[in-house]
């Protein structure tokens, strides 16, 4: 992919490469949004606003990060100021937590048993302070290292280690509570 961007930035096809990164990380930068406001609707919203950010920024790359890497700090700090702006502080949100996850066709038994831990390891993410979920999500479902994510946050390495085992801890009571709330 690497290859691929810096000839498309070389041949200053920036639409070409703005479709091609849409189509690689869109689905990754819609989860980390997800993760950060936890509402689909909004998330969706966000993460056009994050690619017309990109596509605004482009020139501004500089080919010493991965694209991906760029690509969710963007979408990182502009989540975080979202969350810090007027409107996101003055007005409540209503919508209850969309539920992301699509099973496939099995078993009903076994996929009902499937979406209810999903659900449950959803909601119980959801419930952990955002800067645990962040380093959560992006260790775990973004599969990023430490120096990665010290790109992505902005954070030293050491501080994202103590966030991880501090949210692991966090997260592991949280689905303790969710097991016997049931």
């Amino acid at each position: 992919m690497e290859d691929f961007v810096a000839e498309m930035l070389d041949m200053e096809d920036t639409e070409g490469l703005l479709n091609e990164i849409m189509d690689r990380y869109g689905q990754d930068v819609l989860q980390l949004v997800f993760s950060y406001v936890k509402n689909k609707a909004l998330a969706e919203d966000l993460t056009q606003d994050i690619f017309v950010k990109c596509y605004k920024s482009l020139h501004t790359y500089k080919r010493n990060a991965k694209m991906k890497t760029w690509i969710l700090k963007i979408a990182s700090n502009h989540c975080k100021d979202y969350l810090r702006s007027w409107y996101y502080r003055k007005v409540q949100v209503t919508e209850k937590i969309a539920d992301f996850t699509g099973s496939v066709q099995q078993d009903a038994e076994q996929a009902l048993l499937e979406q209810e831990a999903e659900s449950t390891l959803s909601l119980a993410l959801l419930a952990i302070p955002i800067k645990y979920r962040e380093v959560i999500y992006l260790f775990y479902f973004e599969e990023l290292t430490l120096k990665e994510m010290e790109s992505v946050i902005a954070v030293n390495q050491n501080t994202i280690k103590s966030r991880l085992k501090r949210a692991r801890v966090l997260l592991k009571n949280e689905l303790e509570r969710c097991e016997n709330g049931k």
